[in-house]
Formats: structure tokens, sequence, C-alpha cells
């Protein structure tokens, strides 16, 4: 197909549909820097609020990695154009307690190095370890994350050294308010989910969250997390990743093959994309 982007075959198997579970963990990471967080809080885009649109909202971040690492440079552009529209509208006021706009490449370039980030784990969790020379194809795969979005090519870090001295860098950053803590235990805590569906998976879902938060994030979200957590942690993704790895390809990649798919319908037809 033309203008179809190369993209690094370990990293098209990240996307899997199993990593799902790390999803609200990647969230609270991205949340964890100020500006990031206040801005999803405070944003007056009611159709893009979890809490008022949950399918809606899952179905838009679900669909724009799936574009990002599967679609076209065309279908990526359109993507950009149709989340640039929405973002347009993010910014701070006078009353917000940090400055912020959703258009910045330098908080687009956070959000999207913990896609990355989340992206390496769960691989590595579920799949195995990369040898280091994939390591560096995938990472370099990796950079329209944020380039599909507002990041210029020449902002992602060069390789996987200079993100790591990134990814440090900006830890330093990384804060918590009890704001934006509030948000996101509801989030962990399905609080946006029908009383009836929530019950019965909300605590099960605030540990694997807990489990695939990094110490960092885990501290400023006053998570406890003991050596036993982390025993019966491992032994989750034990289990998991042998389902994931007997798995075909169609089955390891929902739902965000679904989601291309309705995608493209959606590009094809003219209906909105987000």
């Amino acid at each position: 197909m033309a203008g179809q982007a190369t993209v690094a075959e370990p990293f098209e198997d990240a996307l899997l549909g199993a990593s799902l579970l790390a999803a609200t963990a990647n969230v609270i990471m991205q949340l964890a820097l100020p500006a990031v967080g206040h801005g999803v809080v405070e944003s007056p885009v009611e159709s893009g609020r979890l809490f008022d649109h949950p399918i809606k909202r899952t179905r838009t971040t679900l669909t724009y990695l799936a574009v990002v690492m599967h679609g076209t440079e065309e279908e990526r552009g359109a993507y950009r154009r149709a989340v640039s529209a929405v973002h347009a509208h993010v910014r701070s006021t006078e009353s917000s307690p940090v400055e912020y706009n959703a258009l910045d490449p330098e908080l687009q370039l956070w959000v999207a190095a913990c896609l990355y980030r989340g992206f390496e784990d769960t691989y590595q969790a579920f799949l195995g370890p990369l040898d280091p020379g994939t390591a560096d194809e995938v990472y370099r795969a990796a950079a329209p994350l944020g380039t599909t979005l507002q990041v210029r090519a020449d902002d992602w870090p060069a390789d996987r050294a200079a993100f790591e001295k990134y990814w440090t860098t900006m830890l330093d950053r990384v804060s918590i308010d009890d704001t934006v803590r509030e948000y996101l235990h509801d989030i962990a805590g399905l609080r946006f989910l029908p009383r009836v569906v929530r019950e019965p998976f909300a605590r099960f879902h605030l540990f694997v969250t807990t489990g695939f938060l990094p110490p960092r994030f885990r501290e400023e979200m006053r998570l406890p997390w003991s050596a036993r957590s982390q025993r019966r942690f491992d032994a989750l993704l034990r289990v998991v990743g042998a389902v994931v790895r007997r798995s075909p390809r169609i089955v390891r990649e929902f739902p965000y093959n679904a989601c291309l798919w309705d995608f493209r319908r959606r590009l094809r037809t003219g209906r909105p994309l987000v």
C-alpha cells in the first residue's frame, strides 16, 4: 500500500490485547506530569471525558495506537488533524494550578514516551526479553507515537540511551497532587463503569494497575505494594504470557485490529474520527 510505514515486527506484537491490563498504569504515568494531569482533569471537551463517554474515549485511544503502528502515513495525518482539532480546546485558565496547552510538543513527547515505555514493558512481560539489536529497531519504530501528534521527528530521543537520559530527567518533574490523584484513583477503581460491571473487577484492576506501575509512580499514587504482591503479580504475568504466546496473531492483536478496521471505515465514509 502506498505510504505504508515500515514498523518493526516485534513492535507490532507490542500491540497485544493483553497490554490492556497495563492501560490504566500507563494513563497514570502520563498524567503524573502536572501539566498533562490537569489538562485531562480540567478538559472542557465533554465528548472526550472518560467518565461521561467511557466507550468512546477508550475507542479513541486504542484507535490512535492502532493507526500509529499499523496505519499509513496518510491515515496518521488524518488522525493527527482530528486529534489536534480537539486538543486545540484544551488550555489552562486563570484558575488552573499549572499552565498547559494540549498542543504543546513537550507535553505530547512525554505522553509518547510513556506509551513507548509501556509497550516495551508489556512486550517483555508477556513475550520475553528483546535482544539489543531488535530493541534498537523497535525503539526507532516507536517515533510515530509522538510524530503522529505534534512532536517533531528531531525531538524524539535519538536512541535508547538518549531516551533513558530523557526519562530519568523527566522523572524529577513527576508529581501527582490530590486533585489528579483522586481522578486517577477513580479510574483505577473503574468508577467510570456501571456498578454491575465495576464491582466484580475493580479489585483485580487496581491490583494489576499497581503492579504495572514503576515504583516512582506507585509512590505518587500512594498505592501499597509488598513482596507478596509482587509474587502474585509475577505469577499472573507468567500465566497471561503463556496464553498470549499460544494465541493466533489475530487474537493477540484484538481489539486494536478491530479499532483499525473501524477507523478505516469512518475515514472512508466521512464519519468523525474522534
